[in-house]
């Protein structure tokens, strides 16, 4: 495999980036090149830190919430409609007057 030869127009506008980017100013006072990653970590105040502490727990105690909700909503439930819908014509016949036998009609 060959390689193509050197474009001259590609190689310029390289080194006009290169050259940008050597005589930018540096945003963020380190030298250019410096992954957002790799950067010093700009220190917080006690109350920022409090804060995010404080916000921290009130997500985690949330999503503690949503995880006992789902666990829940999973257990099986009594069937009581099943159980109630069942016994109502039991009830409603123990509850009704017993028949008159000595009218003749029965």
């Amino acid at each position: 495999m060959t390689t193509p030869p050197p474009d001259q127009r590609i190689e310029a506008a390289a080194a006009r980036v290169e050259e940008n980017i050597k005589e930018r100013p540096d945003v963020f006072g380190l030298p250019p090149g410096v992954p957002i990653w790799k950067r010093p970590r700009t220190p917080k105040s006690p109350a920022q830190e409090k804060r995010q502490l404080r916000e921290q727990r009130r997500r985690v105690r949330d999503a503690e919430r949503r995880r006992l909700a789902a666990r829940q909503s999973r257990r099986p439930r009594p069937r009581q409609n099943r159980i109630g819908s069942a016994a109502a014509p039991r009830d409603a016949r123990a509850l009704a007057p017993e028949p008159d036998f000595t009218d003749g009609l029965w």
